[in-house]
């Protein structure tokens, strides 16, 4: 490739370090030498129809692709030879990763285990900056992980590499000092805080449709632990385990009325109420049209659906409960307590309930 790769590279890591997401020299050094077109032969890219496109190697533009900070699925309702559906793995965006690496806080001579192998990408970054034999990674899905050994041993990196269920971890490595779930998580697994030792941290990501959010604990080593939501935003594919979804029931425009409060205050990751929205809303599938309107949907059969017209939000609802109500009124809460954002909050983990909670007065449970 002519030296194309390298410089590709070298771009990727200076824009990572210009953006502030990179502080630590190992990993700054770690994404300047990981070869990611190694790991991404072949990817899909969506479409502005929502088509899929596969991309590989023939592609004029695949290397410049590979390294652009964007995140590029590489499998489909957990079958390789899908060229559209749900998408079930992916190489994650570098600069989540990257915020991810950071808020670890590793430091050398310390184990980390990888819940999620995914392209093995991720785990190549980590074992760059601590060594193979430090590095253990999980999937759930075979041959997920086949070609993500083969990808890694491609790279000339050999952690050790496990096919299991990552909800479990794997404790015959145990104890670790850091633990790094690249999926997201309705709740944090108590076997991941079993197996870190008490003082080592847990990093992962918070499986909600609404207010999902980067999250680090400390844990207790024994199966409990306490820590905080990270300012930075992140979203992934959730573990097989914790995925959920719900259909919309039917709606009944005469219930229809004003409401002032818009959908994308409410679902729009950038909008500062959108984690507290989560918390009121907790189980509440959700999302938008090109409209600007929106669906919400929870499992007891209550649903809602804003729609737009002239300019003017109107809400319909139905089922036990009225979920627009519930945001309304959490937005009243919300501007009561001062607007808190994202890393006001902490989480909790006992052995028998977890909760999101602020400034010690007030809490969520998170599942």
């Amino acid at each position: 490739m002519g030296g194309l790769d390298q410089r590709l590279r070298a771009d990727l890591a200076d824009l990572l370090l210009t953006d502030g997401v990179v502080h630590d020299s190992r990993w700054l050094k770690a994404f300047r030498d990981v070869p990611r077109h190694e790991f991404l032969p072949w990817f899909h890219r969506q479409q502005p129809d929502g088509t899929w496109e596969r991309v590989d190697r023939r592609t004029p533009d695949w290397l410049s692709l590979v390294y652009a900070d964007r995140v590029w699925v590489t499998q489909f309702n957990g079958d390789d030879t899908a060229n559209d559906g749900i998408p079930t793995c992916s190489s994650s965006m570098p600069t989540i990763m990257a915020i991810m690496l950071e808020a670890l806080d590793v430091h050398n001579g310390q184990s980390v285990l990888e819940i999620g192998t995914g392209t093995g990408y991720n785990a190549a970054l980590l074992c760059h900056a601590l060594g193979d034999e430090r590095v253990t990674t999980v999937d759930v899905d075979i041959a997920v992980l086949a070609r993500a050994r083969e990808h890694l041993g491609r790279a000339g990196y050999h952690p050790v590499c496990v096919p299991g269920d990552g909800e479990l971890g794997h404790p015959e490595r145990a104890p670790y000092d850091r633990l790094l779930a690249t999926c997201s998580v309705s709740h944090i697994p108590n076997a991941w805080l079993e197996q870190v030792r008490p003082g080592g941290l847990v990093v992962t990501t918070l499986h909600r449709q609404i207010g999902a959010g980067l999250v680090r604990i400390v844990s207790n080593g024994d199966g409990t632990g306490e820590g905080r939501v990270l300012v930075e935003d992140g979203r992934f594919m959730p573990l097989r385990a914790h995925e959920h979804g719900v259909a919309l029931g039917r709606t009944d425009p005469s219930e229809g009325r004003p409401t002032s409060l818009d959908a994308a205050t409410v679902l729009d990751p950038g909008s500062p109420f959108e984690f507290f929205a989560g918390l009121a809303l907790n189980g509440v599938s959700a999302g938008q049209d090109r409209y600007g309107g929106a669906w919400f949907a929870h499992p007891d059969g209550s649903w809602a659906r804003v729609r737009i017209g002239d300019g003017r939000s109107r809400v319909e609802q139905g089922g036990p409960r009225r979920l627009w109500d519930i945001a309304e009124s959490a937005y009243e809460d919300w501007t009561a307590l001062g607007r808190p954002r994202r890393h006001r909050f902490g989480i909790t983990v006992e052995r028998h309930r977890q909760y999101l909670w602020l400034d010690d007065e007030h809490a969520w449970p998170l599942d």
